[in-house]
């Protein structure tokens, strides 16, 4: 995989402007969002632990069909920046999402990937997450609070889907290849993608920050070595989609799974 500059007379500062603005609309302004509410979280009277992480709420209770309409406009528009990159690595005429691997090329292959990787993953991340939040390190994730209506686990399957597609597609593949043709050094690259990681997720606490970087450093290290997004992606919707609808078919009917 070339990391040749896009196109002939592109310089390096526009480049670093365009990487700027691709993570500014999108997981760097997440970042910013997350310290933010770290920060609120940390000030806030009682610990982490008794304080809440929602993910997947309603944005119109009582309003099924309005509700519906909020939940996949918002899906929609969160990968905008996804087809931004495409644009932007179609315009250097190798292929658009192809040239990291975000294509049906490989689907089989790319598929028993990803479930190895989110089998490994996993079990890990939510062991990490229950002995953080237990130690006061963390919020109490809740994954969903959706109302019990016909789109509920379709709408959730979508938006892990979407966190997948967003996050793998600039976070690894667009971030590291502008990296790698800004200069910098594979280690740099490796560390720059896997604190950005880190940092949207800080709104769950420091256990959410150590545990999504270190997945960071996983997959960057994955995609070095198959040079390409797809597993990832099908390795990110797995583990979204069994955290979200797993929530949602267990939260209250377990006791080792903490609620809100």
């Amino acid at each position: 995989m070339a990391d040749s500059l896009p196109e002939e007379g592109t310089s390096p500062r526009i480049l670093r402007s365009e990487t700027v603005l691709v993570l500014a609309l999108s997981l760097g302004a997440s970042g910013v969002s997350a310290l933010i509410s770290f920060i609120g979280s940390l000030t806030k009277p009682g610990g982490l632990k008794h304080q809440a992480a929602n993910l997947n709420t309603s944005y119109a209770p009582g309003r099924p069909w309005l509700d519906l309409a909020w939940q996949l406009f918002g899906i929609a528009t969160a990968l905008v920046p996804v087809a931004l990159v495409a644009h932007l690595l179609l315009r250097e005429g190798t292929g658009g999402l192809r040239v990291i691997g975000f294509d049906r090329m490989r689907p089989w292959s790319d598929l028993g990937r990803g479930v190895l990787i989110a089998a490994g993953i996993g079990s890990a991340g939510l062991a990490f997450y229950l002995v953080a939040r237990a130690a006061g390190g963390n919020l109490t994730v809740v994954p969903e609070s959706l109302p019990d209506v016909w789109w509920k686990y379709p709408v959730l399957i979508l938006s892990a889907l979407q966190n997948s597609v967003l996050e793998e597609v600039i976070v690894v593949g667009y971030l590291l290849r502008r990296l790698g043709q800004l200069g910098w050094t594979p280690m740099a690259a490796l560390v720059a993608s896997s604190v950005l990681r880190g940092s949207y997720h800080l709104y769950q606490g420091i256990g959410g920050f150590i545990g999504n970087m270190v997945m960071g450093v996983v997959f960057v290290l994955l995609y070095r070595r198959w040079q390409r997004v797809g597993p990832l992606v099908v390795a990110h919707a797995l583990l979204d989609i069994g955290a979200f609808v797993g929530y949602a078919l267990l939260a209250g009917k377990v006791s080792w799974l903490p609620t809100m």
